[in-house]
């Protein structure tokens, strides 16, 4: 692995540990579930050669960053105000956020909750940021399995995945990505609801793929094994409360500069009805939509060369 010049920063709370490099306008990277800063380590040094200043956290919960005890600890409020503080801390005034899944959820948010610092927001993979009870439940699918309704149970979720921490994250990373047979992700809505969560995900084919290495995976498992998946899933816990949190964002759109790339078979636009009509609805200055093919949901990684190009280019448009 590159060397990264890590460093602990305290903000809104909690100690969140950032990889801070390079000079210029601030950059914040944000990642998902369940991922960690080395989920961008393709699009760091490309940005910092462009003459900004990159800040890519493990995110509240994650890696070596504080995990704080209770579910509620990891609202929408209090994520989005990790990033508009950290940005703080740094000392920036104004900073461009990028967030990929979960990390893009609170990159949208920010926008919407810190207008005033956060001057332009760029999303990958999820195209939407208003999630409540209706995400738990697809319709028609009470009996199935699906894996938010199957996170809501505290515990349970955790000790089926971290018996086999290695070979679940493998079929996990493995069932959204361009490599796995297509639906292979939303095959879990075949099985019964309260099939181990491990059950439903696809045998992985042996490491290294094209996108990930035995030493990715060994990182991987370093982390999760020193954090648990606790603090993760305790994300998709406040599902219900998060939009009951911010009425005030219930139709305010993002007026900031904006774009949104996703892998082209990346299993959440699958599941997202009419994303392209609403986000562009949402977005007042949509400078542009891109799906990268061979792409599932890691595009970062899958595709990195095309993602790279991407942020770069909206970093352009922005500047």
């Amino acid at each position: 692995m590159q060397p990264r010049a890590m460093r602990t920063v305290e903000t809104n709370g909690v100690r969140l540990r950032c990889v801070v490099e390079g000079e210029g306008p601030l950059v914040i990277l944000l990642h998902g579930f369940p991922q960690c800063w080395y989920l961008w380590r393709h699009q760091i040094d490309p940005i910092v050669a462009a003459g900004y200043q990159v800040a890519v956290p493990d995110q509240r919960g994650y890696g070596e960053s504080d995990s704080p005890p209770n579910i509620e600890d990891f609202n929408i409020r209090a994520l989005c105000g990790d990033v508009a503080g950290l940005a703080r801390a740094l000392g920036h005034e104004r900073f461009i956020v990028v967030g990929h899944d979960w990390g893009c959820i609170v990159a949208w948010n920010t926008a919407l909750l810190h207008e005033d610092t956060c001057r332009a927001v760029m999303g990958l993979s999820v195209p939407g940021w208003r999630f409540g009870v209706e995400a738990l439940n697809p319709p028609g699918m009470d009996d199935r399995f699906w894996y938010m309704r199957h996170f809501q149970t505290p515990g349970l979720a955790e000790r089926e995945m971290e018996a086999d921490l290695r070979t679940n994250l493998l079929r996990l990373y493995y069932s959204a990505s361009a490599d796995a047979p297509r639906g292979a992700f939303l095959a879990q809505l075949g099985f019964p609801k309260g099939t181990p969560m491990p059950d439903v995900l696809p045998p992985a084919p042996t490491l290294p793929l094209a996108w990930m290495s035995e030493a990715d995976m060994d990182y991987y498992v370093q982390e999760y094994t020193a954090s648990g998946l606790r603090g993760p899933i305790n994300w998709y816990r406040n599902i219900p409360t998060n939009s009951a949190l911010t009425p005030e964002l219930e139709r305010k759109p993002v007026s900031q500069p904006a774009a949104f790339v996703a892998g082209s078979v990346d299993p959440v636009l699958e599941f997202s009805p009419g994303w392209r009509e609403k986000l562009e609805q949402r977005v007042t200055d949509l400078r542009f939509v891109e799906l990268i093919e061979g792409a599932g949901h890691w595009l970062q990684v899958e595709q990195p060369e095309a993602t790279t190009a991407q942020i770069l280019r909206f970093l352009g448009e922005v500047r």
